[in-house]
């Protein structure tokens, strides 16, 4: 069976005159139809930078190296016509901060309308009653009042699920995750996972909380300093790590939880 997507020796480089910094280096990972995959590591290991090469959003002087094989075809071979389709419809993100995906000056209803009517084609009447829809799904309260709003009317939390609804919207058959729940409170937090469980979607779930990550996926990838340090069923890894650094991870979030 083909994966859903395959990264193949994964590398990210950016180059400033003759010094060149290795963001990601030699990524090896499988995600197949169903799952939901982990990536850990602590801040500034390569997680985000990673999940940006699969989207194709590496601005210069990154350079992206390797294969990234969705169902069987290198995204890095695609125009970016047809790249810029596939996001959204294909692939979608969720980001850690939701000002990175909301426009203040904007109502979050015309925000998520725009996906619709830009891949879709729809009317603005047609796009803002998807809209609507998408927002009820989320677990917004009043979906048709609340799309009127900007992003600053709402929680952090709120914003998050307005978040998730944009990158839904198409139903993606790949949802990218970075960091969805880093700046929310622990009540908040759990309300998020629960809401990317009930989409019941392949995701990659991007975490520097390796007990967060156990509990909701199937395989996990550790990642430390732009590598792969080991991979396989998140019980294996928590109860009997092989890497240091794993060791390290579990043991500062058992310290924490203690």
């Amino acid at each position: 069976m083909t994966p859903l997507l395959e990264l193949k020796k994964l590398s990210v480089h950016y180059q400033n005159n003759d010094v060149i910094k290795k963001a990601v280096e030699n990524i090896d990972l499988v995600i197949n139809e169903g799952e939901i995959v982990g990536l850990v590591g602590e801040s500034g290991c390569g997680k985000s930078t990673l999940a940006l090469s699969i989207m194709r959003l590496i601005d210069m002087p990154g350079k992206v190296y390797g294969e990234i094989l969705w169902n069987g075809n290198n995204l890095l071979n695609l125009s970016d016509q047809n790249m810029q389709r596939l996001r959204g419809e294909d692939i979608a993100m969720v980001f850690q901060d939701p000002f990175s995906s909301l426009n203040p000056v904007f109502r979050v209803g015309e925000q998520i309308a725009e996906v619709f009517r830009m891949h879709k084609g729809l009317s603005r009447k047609e796009a803002m009653k998807k809209t609507v829809e998408i927002l009820g799904l989320v677990h917004i309260k009043d979906p048709q009042d609340r799309a009127k709003d900007y992003p600053h009317q709402f929680s952090g939390g709120m914003k998050q699920r307005v978040a998730v609804a944009m990158a839904y919207a198409l139903s993606p058959k790949l949802l990218i995750a970075d960091e969805p729940t880093t700046a929310l409170d622990v009540t908040t937090q759990k309300a998020i996972l629960e809401l990317l469980k009930e989409l019941k979607t392949t995701m990659l779930f991007i975490s520097h909380n390796i007990a967060l990550v156990a509990g909701l996926c199937s395989r996990i990838y550790i990642m430390q300093s732009g590598r792969i340090m080991e991979q396989g069923n998140p019980q294996e890894i928590v109860n009997s790590p092989k890497d240091p650094y794993t060791a390290k991870l579990v043991s500062s979030y058992r310290e924490i939880s203690a």
